[in-house]
């Protein structure tokens, strides 16, 4: 959950997530080594006087060529490698159906028979205390703890993005095509997220709630609500 004034991301909950922070953080140790070098020769060039070395220097030149693309190799690399490890689905634990109205959300556990429910957002005079205004939804999705998961993602009117930042997920559901993405829950917890693309007048009040628990807690909460 992010809190005011800050500035980085929120807490990882996910493999996924943790390796885009950690690219992140690499990303911007090389932002700032190229800041920090085109400042230092900037300032060198203004207190130094300029000679003739400078107008015609080809190792100068060579180095400012291969420089370049030595950079962006060291950062393609990651990002191929975070892509390719968000687009890979392993045989998953549970499978999930989310679809996306106008405004709200419809979950189906497909791997149960009689397991589907509407969340929707729960207005500020019903909300209990210590719950986050505009985040919290009469029911939320439960998975187990470190379980592969996947999500099949849907609309049923117009564009809506299923969004979750803690998790590293982020997927738009798009009417008449299903998108799937996986993720696994590292901790156990309650995450939030919401819609992530502008779907009308009421696209702030669609939030999504995962709530993450242990097997046992799922098991007895499932059988619950499919009985």
């Amino acid at each position: 959950m992010a809190n005011h004034s800050q500035l980085g991301f929120q807490d990882a909950s996910s493999p996924i997530m943790e390796e885009l922070v950690e690219f992140h953080d690499h990303a911007l140790m090389v932002a700032l080594a190229i800041c920090s070098l085109v400042l230092y020769l900037l300032a060198l060039m203004l207190m130094e006087k300029l000679s003739s070395n400078t107008v015609d220097a080809q190792e100068v030149e060579l180095v400012w060529t291969i420089l370049p693309a030595i950079v962006l190799i060291m950062l393609a690399l990651p990002s191929l490698q975070i892509l390719y490890m968000m687009d890979e689905i392993d045989e998953p634990d549970l499978t999930l159906k989310a679809i996306g109205h106008q405004w709200y959300w419809s979950y189906e556990y497909t791997d149960f028979k009689d397991l589907s429910f509407d969340s929707y957002m729960l207005p500020t005079t019903e909300l209990p205390l210590g719950h986050f205004r505009l985040l919290e939804v009469d029911h939320r999705i439960v998975i187990p703890m470190e379980s592969p998961i996947r999500i099949i993602i849907t609309a049923d009117d117009v564009l809506h993005s299923w969004t979750v930042p803690s998790l590293g997920v982020k997927t738009d559901a798009i009417p008449g095509r299903l998108n799937q993405t996986s993720f696994i829950t590292t901790r156990p917890g309650i995450f939030y997220g919401q819609c992530s693309e502008i779907c009308g007048a009421n696209h702030s009040f669609m939030p999504i709630v995962v709530e993450s628990a242990p097997l046992n807690y799922f098991e007895s909460w499932s059988s619950l609500l499919s009985s």
